[in-house]
């Protein structure tokens, strides 16, 4: 699914959000609150911590080819794509375009819904939805969160990613 301009949703100026295609998540989990380390309420379902991200993309303002958004997290020494917990009652879009914005300084335009991804984090199993979303307005500037951001062709992305588990969503929104 190669990215294509237009279209898909925006963070509404508001903060809120769409629902997500097919509203629930499917898994079937109840939902629950629980207080993460931070002591900022996260949504949990049956345990496992809900989080959202975008696979952020823009075409190259020298040559037009694709080009990914890698986020340095300084806490863990990591790169990966901009992510975070859910917060209480949010809906998983508006989470994904919350999280972009805190992390990239970026707005974003919502394109499909791409693979989920699950693992412990903490001891706690953790699942993030993910979605292709093209960069609209915004800049950049460093945070307690992220201190850097790359923007790579995403065979560079993919080799820069971390978390080999990362990658895969690199190949989803390139292919065809």
């Amino acid at each position: 699914m190669a990215p294509e301009s237009g279209g898909g949703a925006t963070a509404p100026d508001n903060g809120g959000g769409a629902s997500a295609p097919g509203g629930d998540n499917g898994a079937g989990y109840g939902t629950s609150t629980g207080t993460d380390p931070g002591g900022e309420k996260a949504r949990t379902r049956d345990g496992v911590v809900q989080a959202a991200g975008c696979v952020l993309w823009r075409r190259s303002p020298v040559d037009g080819g694709l080009e990914v958004c890698l986020v340095h997290r300084p806490k863990y020494d990591d790169w990966s794509h901009p992510k975070g917990k859910l917060k209480h009652g949010e809906e998983p879009t508006a989470g994904a375009l919350r999280e972009v914005a805190e992390e990239t300084g970026y707005r974003a335009v919502l394109g499909p819904e791409l693979s989920s991804v699950s693992y412990y984090a903490g001891g706690r199993p953790k699942r993030v939805r993910y979605w292709a979303a093209e960069a609209g307005p915004g800049g950049f500037a460093p945070n307690d969160e992220v201190d850097r951001i790359l923007w790579l062709p995403p065979v560079a992305a993919r080799a820069r990613l971390t978390q080999v588990r990362d990658r895969d969503l690199v190949d989803e929104l390139t292919a065809d």
